[in-house]
């Protein structure tokens, strides 16, 4: 697969997690949401590396991408399903819209790129701006959600941008759905932890679209959606794939707004356009702009 291609197939997916994360808690705890998701994920995952004949390397920077892997998942889906609960899908992925911020933080101090310039610290300020707005009050309660909820997202944002770029760092050139499975297996116990934690029984009855959802986000938003991810991580630098990010929030709140009715108030948007002007000067970049102008 070609690397634009699967850009493109990973803003799709992005785009319609959020609602699909929403959805896949309705019914259900959000634990149990997440452990059948990973479980279909990893069975699905399981089933495409043995259609393309690969195998799952072991040897030693394997295990750490894996671990790497498994443990930024982890953080990540179990703080985005437990923040998910009570936050609309939009905000939820105006939250992630900040991942390129954290990423090129974490790729200064671990990758040695040159990720913090006047540009894009400027970019990181007015971002941060606008995730003030939403913070406001009538921002975040007045749009469904609870601080603690929004608190955990960020969390969500940290883990998953940590762990995009210290595999980046790891550089391991595994097939992606070995890193996939490799990733998930790690994560998986510690799942099975937190539903017996928190529930530990099986729910009675599953709603028709909560169960879709969850289907859903076992194939396309782990097993497919997983690979392409590490697909695309090894041929790009860690700031441009956190760019995807900025191009799903806007997706994700149409989304929620056509299909789930949620609102979008004027402290949300206003916020959000801060967050995604910043990101947009964030990316930005002189040499491109001379590019531009020259080829004007």
């Amino acid at each position: 697969m070609s690397v634009p291609l699967a850009y493109a197939a990973i803003i799709l997916i992005w785009s319609t997690t959020p609602l699909a994360v929403r959805w896949s808690t309705e019914g259900p705890g959000f634990a149990f949401a997440v452990l059948a998701r990973m479980l279909i994920g990893m069975l699905v995952a399981l089933l495409l590396l043995r259609l393309g004949r690969h195998t799952l390397p072991l040897h030693a920077r394997a295990r750490r991408a894996y671990a790497v892997g498994g443990l930024g998942l982890f953080g990540t889906m179990a703080l985005t399903y437990w923040g998910a609960r009570r936050v609309d899908s939009g905000l939820i992925s105006v939250l992630f819209g900040l991942s390129p911020l954290v990423a090129s933080l974490f790729a200064a101090c671990w990758l040695g790129e040159r990720s913090l310039t006047p540009a894009r610290l400027a970019g990181m300020l007015l971002s941060l701006a606008g995730l003030a707005v939403v913070f406001m009050p009538g921002g975040v309660s007045g749009d469904g959600g609870r601080m603690a909820d929004v608190c955990a997202l960020l969390g969500a944002v940290v883990a998953s941008s940590a762990s995009m770029v210290g595999m980046k760092r790891i550089g391991d050139d595994s097939p992606p759905l070995a890193t996939t499975v490799g990733s998930i297996v790690v994560a998986l116990p510690l799942f099975v932890l937190v539903w017996l934690a928190t529930d530990g029984t099986l729910p009675g009855n599953v709603p028709l679209r909560t169960g879709g959802a969850i289907a859903y986000l076992g194939v396309f938003g782990s097993a497919i959606g997983f690979a392409l991810y590490f697909y695309v991580i090894r041929h790009l630098e860690a700031s441009r794939v956190a760019l995807i990010t900025l191009i799903t929030p806007a997706l994700a709140l149409l989304l929620g707004h056509w299909l789930n009715g949620e609102t979008v108030g004027p402290r949300l948007a206003a916020g959000s356009g801060l967050i995604l002007a910043g990101l947009a000067v964030h990316q930005l970049r002189p040499g491109d702009t001379r590019a531009r102008r020259h080829a004007d």
